[in-house]
């Protein structure tokens, strides 16, 4: 009799749970959660050795443990828990440290804390009671020590059901679910006062009352009653799939998988469990879109291997698309991640166990030389391997120096004139917002380059450009997520940024002065998702140019900078999988924002008395010089053209430079990209070998120093045609050997071209002999040293004379490598003559011309 109104009971229970998707039973004989004698479905197969009752683990009609329903038949484990916490948890803002788990949550950890046999139950065909809990056991096989729940593939693994009591590592619960939080998150369901979504009938999200059952029940434990999310917020313990071809739906109250072509909206019946919370597409998001969502992108299946789609529970053949947020987070995943991330530690078992938290492991589960997934014709690129490159961004825990991962994203701080994360409407975690102290302002220990650094998973899409085709990315996607780089005549190149850079975070710089020295005055910071507006202009609130993210870290918005120079407090080169110091007589980076400032009073040709150069007295006898007239700062377009037409520079051919960079010289623009990324084989080519399916884009590795796609050190010039970098993008015949062809450096007087006759008179040209060592931004037209006018940049006053009476060329880091040229006038380009180059007077040795370089003591007849 005691077994039927159990039953009765049960079921009773059971018709007052969310109504259950079709294919979707409330049928908890056919579950694990069976586990009487006749069950043992779950993992291990545990089960009673001779109890035939369902129920009776979990329920019972009398004698139940006092205060907790429905009729609970075990004892409570009084373990305290170590709750899940994130500096992106906006609810650790508003509510502090999560509750204690409370509700079902409780009933739940009973079982799968571990901490209590799995047989321990109140009463049982009369015996025990409900005064003395968890006195009654039920002999069982398939459990772990102590009759506990087994461990499954290890209990700090992310595929076991023993969650144990760190919690750290599982879906927070007990976390009150309030519009202040989704305000403040910014990506969660905004329920009403009620605490209702969607706002009023609350069909979705909510808390249970008389006649109201919303899909998802959040439960009334916090402070005051308020509805907080429990693990039967989620879960069902009583639900399975009559589907099979769904897989394990693990209890859940809607769809493990999305099973429906996501949209921008939310669609009960096809969108993934996840999805009735967290709002990816809110606010003109485009997870709906971007590549790891899209069926039209992400058409690559798991694997059926033990260490993937056996180990995750999928169907066999799932597509990325309909893993969706499984893809790269577990509701329970290995201990040590951070933010749900699946696999994501550094521990190097399979399946890992344990570690510190390592994000790009959870990248490399597909983007890798052997991915979890198909990935027929490469399409999904293969970045682990650019990582194990001589030199590469220092990506892992060990080479960043740190045993815990300094990278992370959201917190309460202010960036005066850049971002506020205190604020109620802040957004920081859903846009990936960093510290400026966790990129390294005031403590260089802290730089690091993570994947989510550059790249927001939730948003990147498929398309050339970050705005998509003809500004919508809801249409087909193209051919790949990276810039458009064609090495064809009539193809304009532009610093636009990719599909795979939308949505992320970044900076502009400001600038008080167009003077070389002069650092930024502060940065706008770049952040959030475009949704559909047309606006790609560098002035727009979100990333819209790829060198807005590098300056993120390589300017001094992500380091302190007391731009002294040659050395101050800027980060030094040296660290492991890095450049080593000394390179290029380095020891310490450059502030790039400095360097690639693109001033509009310094675009075409002309003088100008900011650039830095010096006129005026210099130090020594000389009584005036002046470096201004027809002078100016110089720059790869990397964040402006330079309005240097062939025209402007003298007459020259657009065909000194390959393709596309002949197509619109002076009018467009290029990429850090163009120049950092792994070595490329072709010596008239930037991209990447292997054209479009090939090597990746991007600075992740090389085996060049600095990152570059060809070599750029103290040889540069004659003979380096296969792999010296100038000569992917200028001619190495015209600036490299007599080739007799016109370029900005025309000598009128001689009717012949300087690169050619030094080419001819010398028998070979080295680039860094004339240009500077550093070549992003410099203080004078065309990259040109001037031993004549070195000051700040070197540490020595202004207009400072070196390399005097001596042939033996001078180096100083970070922007002299055996330099030797002597700039006494500036010419327009194409307007140049032989007595232009020479010292400038005492202390040099005050000739020019011919007798400069070929007779006298400072001559570089045969320079190094």
């Amino acid at each position: 009799m005691r077994r039927a109104a159990g039953a009765a009971l049960l079921a009773a229970a059971a018709a007052c749970l969310a109504p259950a998707q079709a294919g979707r039973v409330s049928d908890v004989r056919a579950t694990p959660h069976n586990l009487s004698a006749s069950g043992g479905s779950g993992v291990g197969g545990v089960r009673a050795v001779s109890e035939s009752q369902v129920c009776a683990f979990c329920h019972t009609p009398h004698a139940a443990t006092p205060g907790l329903a429905p009729l609970w038949n075990r004892k409570l484990s009084g373990a305290t828990y170590t709750v899940y916490t994130s500096s992106s948890l906006d609810a650790n803002a508003i509510q502090g440290t999560l509750d204690q788990p409370g509700g079902s949550s409780k009933l739940c950890l009973s079982c799968h804390d571990g901490t209590l046999a799995i047989g321990s139950v109140n009463v049982l065909n009369g015996l025990g009671s409900g005064q003395e809990q968890g006195t009654v056991s039920i002999p069982m096989v398939g459990t772990g020590p102590g009759g506990a729940m087994p461990s499954g593939q290890g209990a700090a693994t992310g595929y076991t059901r023993n969650v144990g009591v760190d919690l750290s590592n599982d879906h927070p619960i007990s976390l009150s679910y309030t519009g202040a939080l989704a305000t403040r998150d910014g990506e969660l369901r905004p329920v009403d006062a009620a605490q209702r979504w969607p706002a009023g009938s609350g069909t979705v999200l909510g808390v249970r009352a008389p006649g109201y059952r919303p899909l998802l029940p959040l439960e009334p434990t916090g402070s005051g009653g308020t509805g907080q999310v429990q693990c039967g917020s989620c879960h069902d313990p009583h639900m399975r799939e009559t589907d099979t071809t769904q897989g394990n739906q693990k209890f859940l109250r809607q769809n493990r998988f999305q099973a429906g072509t996501p949209g921008p909206g939310y669609n009960e019946a096809g969108d993934i469990i996840c999805l009735s919370c967290h709002d990816k597409n809110g606010i003109g998001g485009t997870w709906a879109f971007s590549a790891h969502a899209n069926p039209q992108v992400a058409t690559q299946t798991y694997l059926p291997v033990a260490s993937t789609a056996a180990f995750r529970d999928l169907p066999a053949s799932l597509p990325v698309w309909k893993a969706s947020c499984l893809n790269c987070h577990d509701t329970h995943t290995v201990q040590g991640a951070r933010r749900l991330a699946r696999e994501g530690t550094d521990s190097v078992a399979s399946p890992k166990s344990g570690g510190a938290s390592a994000i790009e492991e959870v990248c490399y589960q597909c983007h890798s030389a052997t991915p979890v997934i198909t990935n027929a014709g490469s399409l999904v690129p293969n970045i682990r391997s650019e990582y194990a490159r001589a030199v590469r961004m220092p990506i892992t825990n060990t080479e960043q120096g740190v045993s815990a991962e300094a990278h992370d994203i959201g917190g309460s701080f202010v960036e005066p004139g850049s971002v506020n994360c205190t604020a109620a409407d802040n957004r920081c975690g859903a846009d990936f917002v960093e510290s400026r102290a966790l990129l390294g302002v005031g403590n260089l220990a802290n730089r690091h380059a993570e994947c989510t650094d550059c790249h927001n998973p939730h948003r990147v899409v498929k398309f050339r450009s970050f705005a998509g085709a003809s500004g919508s990315v809801a249409g087909p996607p193209e051919a790949a997520g990276t810039h458009a780089h064609t090495d064809t005549t009539g193809s304009i190149h532009s610093n636009i940024a990719s599909g795979v850079l939308r949505g992320t975070t970044g900076v502009e710089p400001l600038y008080g002065s167009a003077s070389f020295h002069s650092l930024p005055t502060g940065y706008a910071y770049k952040r959030g998702d475009p949704g559909a507006s047309s606006d790609n202009s560098a002035a727009a609130s979100y990333v819209t140019r790829e060198y807005q993210i590098c300056l993120k870290c390589h300017s001094d918005f992500g380091y302190s900078d007391n731009n002294v120079l040659p050395t101050g407090n800027r980060p030094s080169l040296g660290r492991t999988g890095g450049t080593p110091s000394g390179t290029n007589n380095l020891t310490q980076y450059t502030n790039q924002a400095k360097e690639f400032q693109a001033p509009l009073g310094h675009r075409g040709e002309g003088s100008t008395v900011d650039s830095g150069a010096f006129a005026g007295d210099p130090p020594g006898p000389v009584t005036s010089v002046d470096f201004n007239t027809n002078n100016h700062r110089s720059w790869h377009p990397v964040v402006g053209d330079t309005g240097r037409t062939p025209a402007v520079r003298g007459g020259l051919s657009a065909n000194n430079w390959q393709v596309p960079w002949r197509n619109a010289v002076g009018t467009q623009t290029m990429y850090c990209s163009d120049c950092h990324g792994a070595e490329v084989a072709a010596n008239n080519s930037v991209v990447p070998d292997g054209g479009e399916n090939g090597v990746p884009w991007g600075p992740h590795g090389s085996n060049n120093a600095f990152l570059l796609k060809g070599a750029w050190n103290n040889a540069t010039g004659t003979g380096q045609q296969a792999t010296g970098l100038c000569f992917k993008c200028h001619s190495y015949t015209i600036y490299a050997t007599r080739a007799d062809t016109r370029t900005g450096f025309w000598l009128t007087d001689r009717g012949e071209d300087g690169h050619s006759m030094h080419a001819d008179k010398i028998g070979r040209l080295r680039c860094n002999w004339c240009h500077v060592a550093v070549p992003h931004g410099w203080k004078n037209k065309a990259f040109l040293v001037n031993l004549n006018d070195v000051g700040l940049e070197a540490g020595l006053a202004p207009g400072t004379q070196v390399r005097n009476n001596t042939g033996a060329p001078y180096n100083q880091q970070p922007y002299y490598m055996n330099a030797i040229l002597k700039v006494r006038n500036f010419r327009p380009s194409g307007q140049w003559r032989a007595t232009d180059c020479g010292s400038a007077g005492a202390p040099g040795n005050g000739q020019s011309g011919r007798d400069w370089m070929r007779d006298s003591n400072e001559n570089c007849q045969n320079p190094p």
